[in-house]
This record gives C-alpha cells, sequence and structure tokens, in this order.
C-alpha cells in the first residue's frame, strides 16, 4: 500500500494581508489524516490568474490530491473556475442540477429573486465532474490530472465542510485504498518544553524508526503526539498504543489528560463525572472563560452562568466584594479574588466558582502591580485556593494565558476535592 499525500492551496487576496484567518487548511488537514492522506504542504495566493496558475504547476507533480478553496463566488474577482476551465483545457457548460438548486435557494430558501449573476454559478467545465453543495451556490468541482486529484472547492468554511464530508471524502476513500493514520496525544502543565525533553529524551531515542514525537508548546502548557502510519495493517495501533502507555508512565505528575482534547473539555467531564455546577466571576477575561465551558456541547448540564465584574461598581454591588478591599487591597489582588469567588457562589448557587482580575496591557500596570499581573481564584463553600501570576505578552496573549491558566487551577482543584471526599 502507497502513502498518499495531498496539498491545500487558498486563494483570496484577504488572506494574504490578514484580513481573514485561514481556517479552512487546518481542518481540511485534520479531515485528510483522519483517513490516511498526509498534508505535505499548504499555499495561500491571492486572486491573481498568475499566481493561481504556477501554484498548480508546482503542485500537482508533488502530491496526489491538491485541494483549492476560494474564488468560486459570483464577483468578478472570483477567477478559479475561469482559471480551472482553461488549466484543464475545458469549456464551459451549463450544469442543469446545478441551476435547479440554484433557483431553489432563492425561491424557497433565501427569498429573494435569483439575478444572472447567481444563474452563472451553474456555468461549470466540461471537463470536471460536479460534486453537490448543498448549502450554497457554487458546486465542487473534481478533475483528473497526471494521476493527480485537483478538487475546488469553495472558501466559505460552512460550505466546503459540507462538500468536504458529503462528498470529497467518500470519493476519496471510494478511489483509493488508503493507509491508517494513527496519532495518540497527552497535554502536559507545569513542565517547560526543553525540561520535557530531557526527562523523556533516553524514551525518545528508543522509539521505532515508524513512530514520531512531536512537541506541541502553548500557552505554558505542552502537548506530546505520537504519530505512525501503518502501511501493511500490521500492528500500528498496538504498537503505538504500547510506547503511548511507556510515556504516560514516565510522566504520571505533570499530565493533564492523555486524550487530544482542550483543557475545557478536561474540567467538564470532571464536572459531569462528579454531577457538579461551576460558575464564573471574571475581571480581566472579560467573560472569555464562560465562553470556553459554552463552546462545549452538554454544558448547560454543569455551566450555570457567570458575572463579568470588570468595573470596581459590579464586583461590590453584584459579587458583594467589599469596598475597603477595593481600596485598600486594590481590585487586583487576592483578597478581592477571593470575596468574588464567594460572591459568585452566593449569586450562582453553584458548587465550585471561578474568578480572575488582572492587568491585561498595554497599560493600566504599576511598579507594585506591572502590565500582566493576575489574581486567579476557585473554590467551593468549604475552601478557596488562589494564585498569582505574571505574564508579559501582549493583552490578547495575555488573556489567553489566563483563561488558560485558572482552567488548570480549576482542574486540579476539582481533582483535589474528589480525592479528599474519596479519603
Amino acid at each position: 500500500m502507497q502513502k498518499f499525500s495531498a496539498s491545500i492551496i487558498t486563494i483570496g487576496d484577504e488572506l494574504l494581508i490578514g484580513q481573514v484567518i485561514d481556517t479552512n487548511s487546518a481542518w481540511m488537514a485534520q479531515q485528510l489524516n483522519r483517513i490516511g492522506i498526509t498534508v505535505n504542504r499548504r499555499i495561500a495566493v491571492g486572486d491573481e490568474w498568475e499566481a493561481i496558475w504556477k501554484a498548480l504547476d508546482q503542485e500537482i507533480p508533488a502530491a496526489n490530491i491538491v485541494l483549492i478553496t476560494g474564488g468560486l463566488g459570483p464577483t468578478a474577482d472570483d477567477i478559479t473556475k475561469p482559471l480551472l476551465c482553461d488549466y484543464f483545457g475545458g469549456k464551459m457548460v451549463q450544469n442543469e442540477q446545478v441551476l435547479q438548486h440554484v433557483h431553489y435557494l432563492f425561491e424557497k430558501v433565501y427569498g429573494r429573486p435569483m439575478i444572472e449573476r447567481n444563474a452563472n454559478q451553474a456555468m461549470v467545465p466540461d471537463v470536471c465532474t460536479v460534486l453537490h453543495n448543498a448549502n450554497g451556490t457554487a458546486p465542487g468541482m473534481w478533475f483528473e490530472k497526471d494521476n493527480t486529484i485537483v478538487v475546488s472547492l469553495p472558501g466559505v468554511p460552512f460550505e466546503m465542510k459540507g462538500l468536504m464530508l458529503d462528498e470529497v471524502i467518500p470519493a476519496l476513500q471510494k478511489k483509493f485504498e488508503l493507509p491508517q493514520i494513527y496519532h495518540r496525544t497527552l497535554l502536559t502543565a507545569g513542565i517547560g518544553e526543553s525540561f520535557l525533553a530531557e526527562r523523556i529524551a533516553e524514551y525518545e531515542n528508543a522509539l521505532p524508526k515508524s513512530i514520531k514525537l512531536a512537541y506541541l508548546p502553548s500557552y505554558g502548557m505542552v502537548r506530546l503526539r505520537l504519530s505512525t502510519i501503518d502501511l501493511e495493517a500490521k500492528g500500528g495501533a498496538k504498537e503505538i498504543d504500547w510506547q503511548f502507555l511507556k510515556l504516560q508512565s514516565l510522566l504520571t505528575d505533570v499530565i493533564v489528560t492523555n486524550k487530544d482534547e482542550p483543557l475545557e473539555a478536561v474540567v467538564a467531564n470532571l464536572l459531569l463525572e462528579q454531577q457538579k455546577t461551576i460558575g464564573t466571576a471574571e475581571s480581566c477575561t472579560g467573560g472569555y472563560i464562560a465562553q470556553l465551558f459554552t463552546a462545549m456541547p452538554g454544558s448547560s448540564r454543569y455551566f450555570k452562568g457567570g458575572v463579568i465584574s470588570y468595573a470596581n461598581e459590579v464586583k461590590h454591588d453584584i459579587l458583594q466584594v467589599a469596598e475597603e478591599t477595593l481600596e485598600t487591597a486594590g481590585a487586583v489582588s487576592e483578597d478581592t479574588v477571593i470575596q468574588m469567588v464567594k460572591g459568585a457562589l452566593a449569586a450562582l448557587k453553584t458548587d465550585f466558582a471561578l474568578a480572575t482580575s488582572g492587568i491585561m496591557g498595554p497599560d493600566g500596570g504599576t511598579p507594585e502591580k506591572p502590565v500582566g499581573t493576575v489574581w486567579v481564584a476557585v473554590g467551593n463553600q468549604d475552601e478557596i485556593i488562589t494564585q498569582k501570576f505574571k505574564f508579559r505578552f501582549d493583552r490578547r496573549r495575555n488573556i489567553d494565558l489566563t483563561a488558560l491558566n485558572a482552567m488548570n487551577l480549576c482542574r486540579k482543584f476539582i481533582l483535589d476535592q474528589t480525592q479528599s471526599t474519596k479519603s
């Protein structure tokens, strides 16, 4: 069985100037990886004929599959479709099924008249296989050249994802006998990347050549990922599982989770297991921690709500933080976050509460409390613990770091409470 590689080409000036962040490529790479296709290159090009043509010339000889997103809209800057028609030597023809679908969308779904520009979405190269886009007017297009498959998809994420899941992935699985790619991932906290590497150096050096270890540091935590490609179905899963168990045995004191999941999912699972609830009292994070909780499916079972107490009067009036505390210790202090937790527990009637208060920057700091100073507290009716952090980055990253470290403090507190209850 052979290895299969893919290239992803994203099209749009907005990607190159940073106006739009390319999330499509990451998602597409994940989907391809799940079915045994490795993405070797990701390229972004502008809405320029020559740049797109050159990218195709470069990627088609280098990959089994080339996926393209963007440039399929009804406006003048959307040039992908006519370019692909020329590139593959075809002519534009009207596809009746696409035309009927466009009519349906405008008449039944959008509730507005269809103009000729919209109808032109049904014009496709006669050398492609049309892929049905159930979520939009621009169809996907499947071409083949020199034993390479080229698939063009809309840049709108919702439409692209539907086409990938409904059309592209099933077609690739039907056409090729694909290998299995296995990953095993764990998340560590409380140890830096270099110290982690030193700690498992002997283990890493002894890994079979078929298994790769990757270090993925982010916001004070390090994700470790083991990967292998099983081309012959000769037990790749069993081998990587064995190596993953050995890795975990070396890191028992710093492992957060042995699954490829975000920290908020770890906390959520702990709360669900114990049938407990949590609420938040956020100042410097402005509701971001509540957003992380509620982004998880089923969060209503454990997350009851939050108070964004950005102003001192909200801390006092809603969370009952004492005016004396705010005047003497200050909003960014241990005493304040302790009282914020107590106030949140009373107001939200939850089993646990999590509070944050800090100075995110770029201004607002003092010599005693510089930018990046953060206090976090988590607790229940019986106990409250606190931790002070000193971050040194820009406002956005300081907020992210605060949220992540607050979540981790919360995780450890819940685990400690669980162990105390059992003992």
